[in-house]
């Protein structure tokens, strides 16, 4: 049962009362977060999403009916209190409280509702499982560090509003129901009811609408943007996820590239007072692929890859010999100061890379008086190895890692590895930013389940001028026009600019696979519109929910997001997906296949 709040009207929250307002007296209204009892004096620390103030009632003063109704509070009740606003005498100021120096003596007190005992305390310091967490959304969301998170996401968001209206962008909504295009990732499908046998597709990204709206002449466009995708999850991925979604017209990579360092450089300013450095780093990702094998690096540490293929070229190691004759190579990374790491520590190492389909790891130790440890050191003379010592620039104390195999497999596998080394030797500060801009991307990437050409960004990324006549020659060898920012070694966003030439795009459809009829049966209206004029145009999409999560410090964009999903795609909240009414099954002319378990636990 609860009280009602007629004839009050809550006049402050409860973080917000400050010692220039003692002596006047307040209506507050939040959940009582715990309630101290000490005989006559009981003291409640009400909460609301402003923070923490502390209510007193004295039973020596207090009517008694207000006194007894402050004994029966207990944790998540949600009350009205009327007050003054009183110092705290000097022993009892809470400097840790931004409402500390003051508290609330109760005149009034209303309980509006009541609270079952809590599955788990509304307190950061608690540990709590996953699944209890996502299953009580509603009261994680009370917890402070949760409603921090989702109180930046609103600013950065408003910041990102003012800056973009301030570049003459117009904030324009895209369709949910669409057509289903996949190319990559699933789409989710939505059957349609008017259309029996047709069905919908959930944007993956805005992507064709968006270069619609600049053959419109909208020029400018922008979007906070919902987008769905139908895949296995990680810790930065969800089925349902938010874009900052933009395009323009008449630009180049340039354009885009500084419209968004300086969206970003605006966001760190007005919400961590952090100053980020314009022009941000730029590396092509042949580079970043040579030097962090990754075309996602982290650049605030060292370890970087080198190729010690021309050195070890000639030696009689069967591994590394094997590897350059199938047109692999062979690289290491210097391990800083772990050359004391003892060989079972070195031999998880080489069991973590083999999950990157490395088929091993050789290692040279370089001992503290300079004489060397190695697995492999027999294949090697003394001066061989001295030389590789030499090339990666180890000195005492240091521990070179050497994968040699195909560059994919070498790049993986060492580009995971010196992350995984930096969060054993803790060499990253999660408040240290550091942006990159990863550029001249390959066009495309051959596929070898399906023997064809995949496009490594997607159908629509223009090539680089250059790169033109390679589209007959080599495809393969063809750069693209596309950007990725990249910070702390997450891909927050990419772009690109984009085909507007109508005979540049259908090649680029037939590079794919695709013949001119399923060309024109995907992408149509596209094609179609590309007859009619259209400006040169690029654009770029960032993720909301990583920013937001490097931004708060977050180990995944659950903890960003108001109401995620499990890692399964599902809502223990909600219990979503669910099953359906058969009446609505029938109207959308769907009928449910049951694998034969499920069809004889239904005959029964």
């Amino acid at each position: 049962m609860g009280e009602s709040m007629t004839g009050l009207k809550r006049s402050h929250m409860c973080g917000t009362v400050t010692e220039k307002m003692i002596g006047q007296t307040v209506t507050m209204m939040g959940w009582v977060q715990r309630r101290r009892d000490l005989g006559q004096l009981i003291f409640i620390a009400l909460r609301d999403r402003t923070g923490i103030v502390q209510i007193v009632i004295d039973g020596n003063t207090a009517e008694k009916a207000l006194f007894e109704k402050a004994q029966a509070l207990r944790s998540e009740f949600v009350v009205a209190v009327k007050g003054e606003v009183t110092a705290r005498a000097e022993g009892n100021i809470n400097e840790s409280m931004a409402t500390g120096k003051i508290e609330i003596v109760a005149k009034e007190l209303r309980i509006l509702s009541e609270s079952e005992v809590l599955p788990f305390q509304i307190e950061d310091s608690v540990t709590v499982k996953d699944d209890l967490r996502l299953k009580h959304r509603y009261l994680d969301l009370r917890r402070p560090s949760q409603l921090k998170n989702i109180m930046l996401r609103h600013n950065v968001v408003q910041v990102i509003h003012s800056f973009l209206d301030e570049e003459g962008f117009l904030e324009i909504e895209t369709p949910i129901l669409g057509k289903s295009t996949p190319e990559g990732a699933r789409d989710y499908l939505v059957p349609s009811r008017v259309h029996p046998g047709s069905f919908y597709g959930l944007p993956q990204s805005p992507q064709l609408y968006k270069q619609l709206l600049m053959v419109s002449g909208m020029d400018r466009y922008y979007q906070i943007a919902k987008c769905f995708r139908d895949e296995d999850l990680r810790a930065d991925r969800q089925p349902e996820f938010t874009q900052v979604d933009m395009e323009l017209s008449f630009v180049e990579e340039n354009d885009i590239i500084d419209i968004n360092e300086r969206m970003m450089q605006r966001v760190f300013k007005e919400l961590m007072n952090v100053e980020i450095a314009l022009p941000m780093k730029r590396m092509t990702y042949q580079e970043a692929m040579e030097r962090f094998g990754s075309d996602k690096p982290d650049i605030r540490f060292g370890m970087e890859l080198k190729n010690i293929s021309e050195i070890v070229k000639d030696t009689a190691f069967a591994v590394f010999e094997n590897a350059l004759k199938a047109g692999g190579s062979v690289r290491a990374i210097n391990a800083k100061g772990c050359g004391n790491f003892p060989r079972k520590q070195i031999d998880a190492l080489v069991e973590f890379v083999k999950t990157y389909q490395a088929k091993g790891l050789a290692w040279i130790a370089v001992n503290e008086d300079g004489s060397l440890k190695s697995q492999i050191a027999k294949f090697f003379t003394p001066e061989k190895l001295q030389e590789i010592v030499e090339a990666m620039e180890a000195k005492p104390g240091d521990l070179i890692l050497i994968c040699a195999d195909k560059d994919k497999v070498v790049f993986d596998s060492l580009g995971a590895l010196r992350l995984e080394l930096s969060k054993k030797l803790e060499l990253t500060k999660a408040d240290d930013f550091a942006f990159l801009w990863i550029t001249e991307f390959p066009m495309l990437e051959w596929d070898e389940e399906e023997k064809r050409y995949v496009a490594v960004h997607h159908p629509f990324t223009a090539p680089m001028d250059e790169d033109l006549p390679l589209l007959e020659k080599n495809p393969g060898a063809v750069r693209a026009k596309a950007y990725d920012i990249v910070l702390n070694g997450y891909e927050l966003g990419g772009g690109s600019i984009r085909i507007h030439r109508k005979d540049i795009q259908q090649k680029m459809f037939s590079l794919l696979g695709f013949s001119l009829e399923d060309a024109q049966e995907r992408f149509g209206f596209l094609l179609d519109a590309f007859q009619y004029g259209v400006p040169p145009h690029g654009g770029l999409a960032f993720g909301l929910d990583r920013i937001i999560m490097l931004l708060s410090g977050a180990t995944s964009i659950r903890d960003v997001i108001a109401f995620p999903k499990a890692k399964d795609a599902s809502c223990p909240m909600t219990d979503a997906p669910g099953a359906v009414e058969q009446k609505q099954l029938e109207e959308l002319g769907i009928d449910i296949k049951k694998d034969k378990g499920q069809q004889s636990e239904k005959g029964e």
